[in-house]
């Protein structure tokens, strides 16, 4: 009987130990569910205040973002097709050499405006200016006084040497004018007008060079048409795409970067960001931030006495505002780049700091600028220059899988064309004016309607070769002449067919047919800018590229202001 007593015991001395044991895995189990990261396919983006329709600002709901699922059938890292055009730029054999056209005694000197990549179209429409006047190109001089104020000169930012040793059977370039009768020889200074064709430098210049024998263009900036010959259209690629290297110390900094973004990832994106505060002001855009937002954007505004009140819905629905940075961080979710993705920021100050910048970042926090990937050290010898700090963003985003940009400023379209020009890889030119409305109603559907939206507006918006027609856009955007096709690589794959007596056939498929049509709808968007004079004379109205945000240089009568919205 005490033997049985005691069997029962034991059950009952167990429970208080089983409790406390399973007391335990419950704490501990609650303690990991708070340590555990959020779902990665489920963000929840609280926005910024916004504007409803009677002026006043309200808390907008938060957006729930998924992973698109149907992104799957295409390679978000490459573009389609791309393997079958390649950058052509050598010249034809009817390209006569320097030495043999180059008129003694005759120099063209030119002077650059603006930032980095406005300097940059400048120097490469020099060369090919410079060939037009069958003259001796002085190594340009960069713009040291503008509102970048970098002293650098040319052979701080470029390779001097390289430059006038890959060119020299294209155009004779010396470093400095020689001297004149012991004396240092001043040019005589002119300026051309914007968009001169070939004969507009012919009757311009030829008389004053027989005369003056050297000549200074100044704020040489979009001085030279879009419409040349083929063969002075691929100058202009020799020039921009081989002959514009960067300096060494450029080049080892640039390169480190991009080496510690790939140490991070195989692939990431490159986001050039312009959203300063000067560059909103001149937007005439609302972000609704309010009365502080108006009042500081309106204050900066008053700096330039020829900017004119804007209509801050017309801009928006025109789609000449910058995206926000969340804006661009929900276009990047919805076309399948999902958190885990590596981004580096290419920016300057941004307008409201980090409150601006956290929807992006809980979007994308794999979040970089060149700041964060390399020391103070590291960067003191480009810091106190802005075109050196400029080149070194320009290559880690020319060396990104994906570009995409809110902008559509110089670097941008120096950009989009380059990554055309070598391989046609992934440049995300967002389609703004679609977009606009799109934002606006994302609070009232679904993120599988958002997103699948997102894919049809930027259909034809993503890189594809062929998304821009020939002649279309300013030529350092889409340098048709210097893209050239390999139908033999298409006959295998299938894309071309051959008839008897005919040739290779194009087969159209479906989705270039949807591209074609997108650009069919957009062809007036795309329209020349040497066009836009005349279109707009006609109709009394301004035409819009779709994806221009609308800084254009050529719109402004302010200098400074110029300088600013170049890059």
């Amino acid at each position: 009987m005490a033997s049985l007593r005691r069997r029962h015991q034991y059950p009952l001395r167990l429970i208080p130990a089983i409790s406390a044991v399973s007391a335990a895995i419950l704490l501990l189990f609650v303690f990991l569910s708070f340590l555990a990261p959020l779902p990665v396919d489920n963000d929840h983006i609280h926005r910024p205040r916004i504007s409803n329709d009677v002026g006043e600002d309200k808390a907008a709901p938060k957006l729930r973002v998924l992973n698109s699922g149907a992104v799957h059938l295409r390679d978000l890292w490459t573009t389609k097709n791309a393997g079958f055009y390649y950058g052509c730029s050598n010249a034809s054999i009817k390209f006569a050499k320097a030495a043999a056209i180059t008129q003694p005694n005759r120099y063209l000197a030119i002077a650059t405006s603006g930032g980095l990549n406005q300097q940059r179209t400048g120097i490469t429409d020099a060369v090919v200016a410079a060939r037009i006047l069958n003259a001796t190109l002085v190594v340009p001089k960069l713009d040291q006084k503008s509102f970048w104020k970098d002293a650098s000169n040319f052979s701080e930012i470029f390779d001097v040497d390289w430059f006038i040793s890959y060119l020299e059977k294209d155009v004779k370039i010396i470093k400095e004018l020689p001297r004149r009768r012991g004396q240092i020889w001043n040019p005589y200074t002119m300026r051309v007008p914007r968009k001169c064709n070939e004969q507009c430098y012919i009757n311009r210049l030829i008389p004053v060079l027989g005369k003056k024998h050297a000549v200074q263009l100044t704020k040489f900036d979009y001085r030279l048409s879009n419409r040349l010959g083929t063969d002075l259209q691929k100058l202009r690629c020799r020039v921009n795409y081989h002959a514009l290297k960067f300096t060494q110390p450029i080049l080892e900094m640039g390169a480190k970067l991009v080496r510690r973004m790939r140490a991070r990832s195989k692939h990431y994106i490159a986001l050039h960001l312009r959203f300063e505060p000067d560059m909103l002001a001149f937007s005439g855009c609302y972000y609704g931030g309010g009365d502080k937002e108006r009042r500081e954007l309106a204050k900066i505004r008053r700096r330039w006495k020829t900017l004119h009140n804007h209509n801050p819905e017309r801009e928006r629905r025109q789609g000449r505002c910058p995206l926000t940075p969340e804006e661009v961080g929900l276009l990047l979710r919805a076309l399948g780049y999902d958190r885990e993705t590596h981004i580096y920021v290419a920016s300057g100050e941004v307008y409201g700091g980090e409150a601006t910048l956290a929807p992006l970042k809980a979007l994308f926090p794999n979040f970089y600028s060149k700041d964060t990937l390399a020391s103070q050290d590291e960067l003191g010898p480009f810091s106190s220059f802005s075109s050196r700090m400029a080149a070194l963003d320009f290559m880690v985003c020319d060396e990104s899988d994906v570009f995409v940009t809110n902008n559509n400023g110089n670097m941008a379209k120096i950009l989009a064309g380059r990554r055309r020009y070598f391989g046609h890889k992934p440049t995300i030119r967002p389609n703004a004016k679609k977009l606009y409305k799109l934002f606006l109603s994302r609070d009232n559907m679904t993120w599988e309607e958002f997103a699948s939206s997102v894919r049809t507006f930027q259909r034809g918006f993503m890189g594809e070769p062929k998304e821009v027609r020939p002649g279309r856009g300013g030529f350092h955007e889409n340098p048709a002449a210097c893209i050239c096709e390999d139908s033999e690589a298409k006959t295998k794959m299938g894309l071309v067919q051959k008839e008897p007596g005919k040739g290779s056939i194009p087969i159209k498929r479906d989705v270039d047919v949807a591209v074609e049509d997108q650009n069919m709808n957009d062809e007036l968007e795309w329209s020349d800018p040497e066009d836009e004079d005349d279109l707009t004379s006609q109709q009394g109205s301004n035409l819009h590229n779709e994806t221009s945000l609308e800084y254009d240089p050529f719109s402004s009568e302010e200098p400074e202001l110029d300088e600013f919205l170049s890059d």
